[in-house]
Formats: structure tokens, C-alpha cells, sequence
């Protein structure tokens, strides 16, 4: 009886920890058999431990240049997709004109919509232009993916914040442009920064679009396609294990911040 009321009163915790226990597995068998050592082109069964992947991450030709390339395109698209996403939000929030229901409606669409139907529509557009297909149709591809998902996280930061805040500076005679700097940016920054990180994520990410928009060009998630298809390296999963290990990072030390400036405040 008294392990049933414990259970009970810790279900949600427990719940909680396998479902992310479920979410983490992938990551820890991607880990995992980043140090294995397979005797065929297949990483798929456990064979022996060995650390020969992650000394020599680049062995495998086109591996870092299709890494290089992506991180390229993903930082990029991620400025652009800010930038614009930025703008957008504060023009939805802020101002009132002509079409802006509209507009805001529309500007969702790349979020409601299957990712094969923007990565046909843009292939049909870049043909009937003539655009060769490469690194620029990517990147544009790209920045109209991640615009949409820029603007959430921007907007729903914008909407929560106090006007009476740019009222004050503004009587404290701070002109537009000292106002927004020194106190609608910083105040808006946690949005901005959550929708950058978002677009670089999904800009990194990305297959669908990327495949039919890139032409003979070779990104990270393309390249890992086509090795599955012959055989998957060993360095696929140091690199996947690498960029699971930044994003812990990122995340951690943002708490940090966090917990210093609540206790500053406090």
C-alpha cells in the first residue's frame, strides 16, 4: 500500500524521466557506437571498442566538406530567418495596416504545410526562373523554412512585453533608436535568441527541402542518406555525438546565466 501512494504521488516524475529516457535513447546508441570498430561497411552491430573514429573524424571523403558546408548554409539562413522573422514580429505586434490578418496567417503556412510541398513549389520556381540549383537555392529554401518559426518565438516575446518600459525612456528623452537598443532589444533578446537557435537547428537539419532544392550540391544530412545506402561510417556518429554534446552544452550553460541573474535580482 505504501509503495502504491508513493507511486502516486511521484507518477508525474516518474512519467517524466522515461519519457526522457525515451527521447535520449537514439542520442546514447548514436554514442555508443561511435567508438565501435565494424568488420563490414554496416555500423549496426557491436563488434569491438575502439577510439579510431574519433581521431580521425575526416576520413571519410566528402564527410567535412558536406559538414563544412552545412554549418555554412545553417548560419547563414539562420541570420537571414532572424533578421527578417525579427522585423516581421514587431511589425505583427506593433503596428496596425492593411492585410496584416493576412499576413499573419500567411507567414505560418511553411509550419502547417508538409515540407514536400514548399520543397516542390520552390523546385518549380527556381526552374521556371532559371536558377541553377546549388548553394543559393538552399539557402534560400532555407530562410523561408525557418522564417516561420522565427516569428513564433519572436512574437510571443513581444507581445508579453510591457510598453509602459519604452514610455519611461522615452520621457527620460531617449530617442527611437536609444529606446529600441538599449530597451526593447535587450528585453526582446531571449525570443530572438530562441527562434535563431531554432532556424539553425532546422536549417542544419534539413533533408526534404535541402534534397530537392540542391542540385549536384552535398550537405551533412545528404551525405548521411547516401552513405546508409552503401554503408554508414563510424564517423558519422562521432559527428552526430559531437553535435549532441554542443547542444548540452548551449543548454546548460544557458541555465547558468539564468540562475546567476535570478539570483542577482534577488
Amino acid at each position: 500500500m505504501a509503495f502504491v501512494n508513493w507511486l502516486k504521488r511521484n507518477f508525474v516524475v516518474i512519467a517524466g524521466l522515461f519519457t526522457l529516457g525515451y527521447l535520449l535513447l537514439p542520442n546514447v546508441v548514436v554514442t555508443l557506437f561511435s567508438f565501435n570498430d565494424p568488420k563490414g561497411r554496416f555500423n549496426y552491430e557491436w563488434q569491438k571498442f575502439s577510439t579510431d573514429a574519433w581521431t580521425d573524424p575526416c576520413g571519410v571523403s566528402g564527410l567535412c566538406s558536406s559538414l563544412t558546408l552545412s554549418l555554412q548554409i545553417a548560419f547563414w539562413a539562420t541570420l537571414g530567418a532572424t533578421v527578417l522573422g525579427a522585423m516581421i514580429a514587431f511589425a505583427l505586434v506593433r503596428y496596425r495596416f492593411r492585410a496584416r490578418g493576412a499576413v499573419n496567417s500567411l507567414i505560418f503556412m511553411p509550419m502547417a504545410m508538409p515540407e514536400v510541398v514548399m520543397a516542390a513549389s520552390l523546385l518549380t520556381l527556381f526552374l521556371n526562373m532559371g536558377v541553377q540549383l546549388g548553394f543559393w537555392t538552399i539557402l534560400i529554401a532555407h530562410i523561408m523554412f525557418c522564417l516561420s518559426f522565427v516569428v513564433t518565438a519572436v512574437k510571443a516575446r513581444v507581445m508579453s512585453m510591457d510598453p509602459r518600459l519604452e514610455q519611461a525612456a522615452q520621457d527620460l528623452y531617449a530617442g527611437p533608436f536609444q529606446t529600441f537598443v538599449r530597451v526593447t532589444l535587450p528585453i526582446a533578446a531571449p525570443g530572438i535568441a530562441a527562434g535563431a537557435l531554432l532556424a539553425f537547428a532546422l536549417s542544419f537539419d534539413d533533408f526534404i527541402i535541402t534534397n530537392f532544392n540542391a542540385g549536384s550540391t552535398v550537405t551533412f544530412p545528404m551525405f548521411v542518406w547516401g552513405s546508409a545506402q552503401r554503408g554508414t561510417p563510424v564517423q558519422i556518429n562521432v559527428i552526430g555525438t559531437a553535435m549532441f554534446i554542443i547542444a548540452v552544452l548551449f543548454v546548460l550553460a544557458s541555465m547558468v546565466i539564468s540562475n546567476r541573474r535570478s539570483k542577482q535580482k534577488a
